[in-house]
């Protein structure tokens, strides 16, 4: 049997493949699959930040029945009664993951994870460290929806990532140019539910002639029909690279932009089903009067 993983931390497209024999589907229901969940985070102004760090206690995914009767039913996936997670999400950037939960699950549909925090908090370079309330998460749960459902097959595997964006998350309070003007923080936490193995993933670096630029800000906006809709966002390391995973099939406009560089666009770009797809990036530096 292979496993079946769902992968935590900031959307999916799923394809599934049915037989037509009652014998297959009977199979595939009573097989029970494996569970990995993992996090990863959405860009933030790391520049000021030392650490966002999240305390994970319990997560639940709900199920739906096949019969109204049964209702949608929830599994619990990790339990409150077992050693918290900590998670700095600042450490889990650019495709890098981090382990959440690793168990069998039932084979089925399902449509939502429940994410229970307890804990959140921010440190400030050169500043203080906020601990931050969390609005009914340790009580009743983050709501994370996963659409379409994601199909959960007995010996076949499924990569579920769910994106943490930090930007979206802690709201930040006072003057956001100099640690020293921060006042604060909200937690509204924002987190893209993404199923990875139909999802296609893009990488690439942001230059400025030969040099990397660091802190660039990339930018995913679906293309549907007329409008653009931001899936998610990234930036770049010390080396100017930059990743984001689990972004569903279909056609973005990209784009890259630093202060006192121009931003550049790329539009139409095709993710295709479990395809990675590079993209570069090379901005120009402003000119003064242009900047002002």
């Amino acid at each position: 049997m292979k496993n079946v993983k769902l992968l935590f931390g900031i959307l999916s497209v799923l394809v599934i493949l049915f037989t037509t024999g009652c014998q297959d589907v009977n199979s595939d229901q009573d097989q029970q699959g494996h569970l990995v969940i993992k996090l990863t985070d959405a860009p933030f102004p790391i520049d000021m930040i030392d650490a966002a760090t999240v305390t994970i206690t319990k997560v639940e995914i709900r199920k739906k029945s096949e019969g109204d009767e049964l209702g949608y039913p929830y599994i619990t996936l990790l339990d409150e009664l077992d050693e918290p997670l900590e998670f700095n999400l600042l450490e889990l950037r650019n495709g890098i993951t981090a382990d959440l939960v690793d168990m069998e699950i039932e084979a089925g549909n399902y449509d939502l994870i429940r994410l229970y925090v307890d804990e959140a908090s921010l440190a400030v370079k050169e500043g203080d460290t906020y601990l931050l309330k969390v609005p009914s998460g340790a009580q009743t749960g983050i709501k994370v929806f996963i659409e379409p459902d994601l199909h959960v097959a007995g010996g076949l595997t499924t990569d579920v990532l769910l994106d943490f964006s930090i930007e979206k998350s802690f709201i930040l309070k006072g003057n956001t140019k100099s640690p020293a003007g921060i006042k604060g923080f909200n937690f509204k936490p924002v987190i893209r539910a993404a199923n990875n193995t139909t999802a296609g993933s893009v990488e690439g670096v942001v230059m400025n002639s030969d040099t990397a630029l660091e802190n660039a800000y990339v930018l995913m906006e679906q293309i549907v029909e007329q409008d653009t809709f931001e899936i998610t966002s990234a930036s770049t390391d010390d080396a100017g690279y930059y990743a984001m995973p689990g972004i569903p099939a279909g056609l973005y406009n990209v784009s890259a932009t630093l202060e006192g560089f121009d931003t550049v666009t790329f539009e139409g770009l095709e993710i295709i089903e479990g395809n990675l797809t590079v993209q570069n990036f090379t901005l120009t530096k402003l000119e003064e009067s242009e900047e002002e």
